[in-house]
């Protein structure tokens, strides 16, 4: 069974809840993409539900929106016990690995995901045979070195899809339409969520097939953006809306010294860059235009004269976002592989950290600490290393 924190990694970790303010801030819980590493979002979720901060929106990409789809389609309650159920049965019973550590662990976790490449993942996705790459042209359905039908059947079994389409907590899935290379988001108040939205935003190449939705075709949204923050800020909900957004890649780490740190570090870098920037093109945005409605507002013109941004007259300029960005940092055991390694010994410890961390940012939190000036309308706080450091982009 996947590793429970313990009562006395509780008590270090410390669960004291975020001070409030008078009016509850909508709740937004924000969960990218990366395989395996998604038992992260586990201890994350973890630690809100404690808090009592169960989301209001959940927006998933690729693992996230496996993890989304189980949150969703579950009573808060039984949420937690739910993502559990979920990471057991893709996983494998563990024997030994638990009572390993340095390079003996790494040889261990090298073995499980060679496990996975070879034999697949229970409940998740199976092998296909022949590979391939011995046929010719095929149905694009079935262009791919895995089979995810199994994933669908799981979901079908771990999820109610009418809790989910019943509206109570809003669910946003991204994806990439194949034919055009865009970014959709599959969302519940516009659409009835199937398994075969959720399979879509997971559907990445070459391991995973293309998944139909009515005529269309998608990938993984990670093609385009492993962050789901777009969901959030096209919406025109006015207020504050508390952002937990939960990165399973570290743009920061050190130099490599051998060829399987180089591959880790290729894979950090490349998926963690175009989020970071991505936070500050969309805050940077909201904050700019923000202040060009202040200003509009004092100044008392219309605002389309101060401006040639075309989407300014439509902008929400009284929506305020904390983003607080909480990002996993591996263990030394993990390997380059780690987004494709299962194994319960690791799924453990990466929730462990999930759940360290949140409890880090709800100690600290920086989105209560001062008022913030008045055309600020997105902050960042950052969770990274046992640290926690805050901007206001602009």
């Amino acid at each position: 069974m996947v590793a429970k924190i313990k009562h006395s990694d509780k008590a270090q970790a410390g669960t004291s809840k975020p001070a409030g303010s008078a009016v509850k801030p909508r709740v937004a819980l924000i969960l990218q993409g990366g395989g395996a590493l998604g038992a992260y979002h586990i201890g994350a979720y973890e630690a809100l539900h404690e808090a009592g901060l169960e989301p209001d929106w959940v927006a998933g990409i690729s693992i996230g929106a496996i993890n989304a789809c189980i949150l969703v389609g579950n009573d808060a309650a039984d949420r937690l016990t739910a993502m559990e159920t979920l990471w057991d049965e893709i996983s494998r019973p563990d024997m030994f690995g638990d009572l390993l550590s340095g390079d003996l662990r790494r040889s261990y976790n090298k073995l499980s995901f060679m496990g996975a490449v070879m034999f697949g993942q229970p409940n998740f996705w199976t092998p296909r045979f022949p590979s391939p790459l011995l046929l010719g042209d095929m149905e694009p359905e079935n262009a791919s070195f895995c089979d995810t039908s199994p994933m669908r059947a799981t979901l079908a079994r771990l999820s109610s899809f009418d809790r989910i389409n019943g509206g109570d907590t809003r669910i946003s899935l991204g994806a990439t339409k194949l034919t055009t290379g865009e970014m959709e988001f599959f969302d519940n108040t516009r659409q009835a969520i199937a398994p075969e939205h959720v399979l879509a935003s997971g559907s990445l190449p070459p391991g995973f097939p293309a998944t139909r939705v009515g005529g269309d075709l998608y990938w993984d949204g990670g093609c385009v953006s492993n962050t789901p923050l777009d969901a959030i800020y096209q919406d025109d909900a006015s207020g504050h809306t508390l952002v937990f957004m939960i990165d399973l890649w570290d743009a920061h780490g050190p130099a490599p010294r051998n060829m399987d740190q180089v591959s880790w570090r290729q894979n950090q870098i490349l998926y963690s860059s175009r989020t970071a920037h991505h936070i500050e093109a969309l805050t940077s945005r909201h904050n700019h235009r923000r202040t060009l409605h202040s200003f509009a507002d004092k100044a008392d013109i219309d605002v389309s004269s101060v401006s040639d941004d075309v989407d300014l007259g439509s902008h929400n300029g009284e929506a305020h976002f904390d983003i607080v960005h909480v990002i996993y940092h591996p263990g030394a055991d993990q390997i380059a592989d780690s987004d494709a390694e299962f194994s319960r010994p690791s799924i453990a410890e990466r929730r462990a950290a999930g759940y360290a961390d949140l409890q880090l940012a709800l100690r600290e939190s920086p989105w209560t600490r001062k008022t913030k000036p008045a055309h600020v309308g997105s902050s960042v706080h950052v969770v990274r290393g046992g640290t926690v450091s805050s901007r206001n982009p602009f």
